[in-house]
C-alpha cells in the first residue's frame, strides 16, 4: 500500500507529469481548479522517496451528486494497486455522497460494475486533426457576455442536474473565444464553451434545445480553432450531430461510459447536451 495524502498546489507539476505520461490534455491550470473547487478532498499517492506517483480528483455538485477524476498512475507503477487504492479513498472521502458519477473507459467499467456503479449513457471522444472550413457555416451565435450568466446558469442546473457555476465561469475565463450562446426572444436556445489543453482545443459543454442549435453553436466555436487539433466529448443520441462532426473532419477517439452509483436522483436533460465539458468534470 502506498501511504496517500491531500493534494497541494506544490504537487501540481508531478500532476502535469502524470498527465504528460499517459498522452492527457489538462493542463496546470485544470489542477488549479480542482484544487480551489475540493482543496480538501483531492489525493495524491506517494512512494517511499516522496515522489508522486498517482492522483485522483473529487469534485462536489451541489448536495445532488459528486464526481470522480483524474485517476492516474505513474506507468512505471501500474498494476500494483495504486489505481484502487486511490478509487477507494475517493469514494471514502465521498462516502456521504448520495450519488456518485464518472467517465469510464470500456476497461475501466468491469471495475466499477463489482463497486455497484451503473450505466448511464455512452460518450464518444471525437478528434479532428484539421477542421474542415466549408463545414462551418455562419450562425446566429454570439460571445457570452457576463449579463447571459444568470439565464445561462439557470439553463444549465436544468440540463447538467446540478449548478455548476464554478466550472462555466471558470471555462470562461481561462477561453472566452470559443463561449458562444445563441437565443430567440429573449430565450436560450444553447450555449457552448471550451478550453485549451497541451494536445488540443477541447470543445464543450454544448447546450442546445435541438441539433440546429448545436451546430450553429459547434460552427461557431470551430471557425476560432482553424488550424488547431480540436476534440469534443460527445453524446451518441442524434444521429445528424454525428453525421456532421464527421463531415467536418472528425473521427472517434476512443469511448467512456458515464456512470453513477447511488440514485440517479438529478440526471438532468441529457438529449440537451450535445458535447460535455470532459471527463473530468462531467
Amino acid at each position: 500500500m502506498n501511504p496517500l495524502r491531500v493534494m497541494v498546489q506544490e504537487d501540481i507539476p508531478a500532476g502535469l507529469a502524470l498527465c504528460r505520461a499517459a498522452g492527457w490534455n489538462q493542463r496546470a491550470a485544470e489542477w488549479e481548479l480542482f484544487l480551489t473547487l475540493s482543496p480538501q478532498d483531492c489525493r495524491v499517492a506517494f512512494d517511499s522517496e516522496g515522489n508522486v506517483v498517482g492522483t485522483v480528483t473529487t469534485v462536489g455538485y451541489e448536495d445532488h451528486f459528486s464526481w470522480i477524476g483524474m485517476l492516474l498512475v505513474d506507468p512505471a507503477q501500474q498494476r500494483h494497486g495504486i489505481g484502487t487504492q486511490l478509487l477507494q479513498e475517493s469514494l471514502n472521502i465521498l462516502r456521504e455522497a448520495e450519488t456518485v458519477k464518472l467517465d469510464a473507459t470500456p476497461q475501466g467499467r468491469e471495475v466499477y460494475l463489482k463497486l455497484d456503479f451503473v450505466d448511464e449513457y455512452s460518450l464518444s471522444r471525437m478528434k479532428a486533426s484539421r477542421v474542415a472550413a466549408s463545414i462551418l457555416s455562419e450562425g446566429q451565435a454570439r460571445p457570452i457576455m457576463e449579463s447571459d450568466f444568470h439565464r445561462l446558469l439557470e439553463f444549465d442546473r436544468e440540463v447538467f442536474g446540478a449548478d455548476r457555476e464554478a466550472v462555466l465561469r471558470w471555462l470562461w475565463y481561462e477561453a472566452a473565444q470559443y463561449a458562444f450562446i445563441t437565443e430567440e426572444d429573449n430565450r436560450i436556445l444553447g450555449y457552448c464553451f471550451g478550453r485549451p489543453g497541451h494536445n488540443y482545443t477541447h470543445i464543450g459543454p454544448i447546450i442546445a434545445t435541438d441539433v440546429k442549435n448545436c451546430i450553429d453553436l459547434a460552427s461557431t466555436a470551430l471557425r476560432h480553432c482553424t488550424g488547431d487539433h480540436v476534440i469534443l466529448d460527445v453524446l451518441h443520441h442524434t444521429q445528424e450531430w454525428q453525421t456532421w462532426l464527421a463531415s467536418a473532419g472528425f473521427i472517434e477517439q476512443r469511448t467512456f461510459i458515464r456512470m453513477y452509483r447511488g440514485p440517479n436522483a438529478w440526471p438532468g436533460v441529457p438529449v440537451r447536451q450535445f458535447a460535455v465539458v470532459g471527463p473530468e468534470f462531467g
